[in-house]
């Protein structure tokens, strides 16, 4: 007789730059381990890789997790985590003061994107003739962003050309994802510091997870409030 087959149950999230609709369920004990090996290696893009096989197998393979945004990732990973570990997380919070770090308490339901107050164009002019049309960075191009994060200006030029979608002028429109990676940097290379800060100030507006934290310090006696952000922030 075969052993009996265990239910997982199922919930509704929101993708926060598309507002798709999906269903997904809490990850397994296989999927947990992908998740620990992936911790234990201290490497960025094998972390990303298996955040994203799990969010992939526990969304029923409804979504294109390569098309997902950084901030998609995090926030759809932070609620299978809610359903799969639990609501309440403990981390460590350092005191603003005399850096005695705390344990507190959090409810990761209660984590939230936080959109900008005041939302830029994706359309940037560069000159009268010449603009672009910019785009959340994927998570694909999060790993090739992080691995040059020991030259500054690399990774500044690999995060200011996952950002663009297409370039146009007055002839054309020519998308990046049908354009060489040389031609794109010869491209953002050609940018003055002008043109470049409108694209930074697009880049920075990108929604982030964040929450504010209240404590008592267990050392000093100081009442802290701080703002925790990025999922990172959520785990320590």
């Amino acid at each position: 007789m075969p052993l009996p087959t265990l239910e997982s149950p199922k919930y509704i999230l929101t993708v926060p730059s598309t507002l798709q609709s999906i269903e997904y369920r809490p990850f397994l004990v296989k999927e947990e381990k992908i998740l620990l090996l992936a911790q234990e290696s201290n490497n960025s893009a094998e972390m990303i890789s298996a955040i994203k096989e799990i969010i992939q197998v526990c969304t029923f393979n409804t979504i294109k997790t390569e098309q997902l945004t950084s901030f998609d990732l995090e926030y759809i990973f932070l609620k299978l985590r809610a359903k799969s570990v639990g609501e309440i997380s403990n981390i460590k919070c350092k005191c603003e003061d005399c850096e005695t770090y705390n344990e507190v308490s959090i409810n990761i339901d209660e984590i939230q994107l936080v959109w900008p107050k005041e939302k830029l164009s994706n359309k940037i002019m560069l000159t009268d003739k010449i603009g672009v049309i910019l785009q959340f960075i994927k998570i694909n191009d999060v790993p090739a962003v992080a691995s040059d994060s020991d030259v500054n200006m690399d990774v500044i030029t690999n995060m200011i050309i996952a950002s663009i979608e297409t370039i146009f002028d007055d002839t054309g429109v020519y998308r990046t994802d049908e354009t060489s990676h040389e031609e794109l940097l010869t491209f953002v290379n050609s940018l003055n510091r002008t043109q470049l800060s409108k694209i930074e100030q697009y880049i920075a507006q990108s929604p982030k997870l964040q929450h504010p934290v209240a404590f008592k310090c267990s050392g000093c006696k100081k009442d802290n409030n701080i703002t925790l952000s990025g999922i990172q922030s959520f785990f320590e």
